[in-house]
């Protein structure tokens, strides 16, 4: 994924909400990850192959599902695993073989997992909240672009 700041210094919330974004995208739609994101502190986007827009019902179930995961306060942890046992569970297309061959892997309790180098919140719900800005569809590719609301 491209990333407009050295994966070091991304804004730990955001990132963890992407990854609540990816997984409920998937669970919902089955096509996968998004193949492109660009995550920012104020706001992001994701880039995800697709056959349409989003309804209004749909935009909505997606922000639900993910501010429940948010407020469950689930833990978000890291392990390693080999890349031969990461290909079991994980599309390695994408992975750079300069990855190694001992790859970390984020779960957001038995919601999500993946691979990933950046940094992430200890739990969901420090990130707030979650809020779809707007969608597209053009050319095969629904954007979404979403925010993180502060912490009451």
């Amino acid at each position: 994924m491209e990333y407009n700041e050295n994966p070091k210094e991304y804004y730990p919330p955001m990132h963890t909400a992407e990854h609540l974004l990816n997984g409920t995208m998937n669970k919902m739609f089955g096509r996968g990850r998004a193949f492109s994101a660009h995550i920012e502190k104020k706001k992001s986007k994701c880039d995800y192959h697709f056959d349409r827009n989003l309804t209004e019902v749909e935009i909505k179930t997606l922000e639900e599902r993910i501010n429940s995961a948010i407020a469950a306060d689930l833990p978000v942890k890291e392990e390693f695993m080999t890349r031969s046992d990461a290909q079991k569970f994980f599309n390695l297309e994408r992975l750079p073989e300069e990855a190694g061959e001992n790859l970390r892997v984020i779960r957001i309790g038995e919601y999500d997992s993946c691979l990933c180098s950046g940094p992430h919140v200890e739990s969901t719900k420090v990130i707030g909240g979650f809020k779809i800005i707007s969608t597209s569809f053009e050319n095969g590719i629904l954007r979404v672009r979403f925010k993180i609301l502060e912490q009451k």
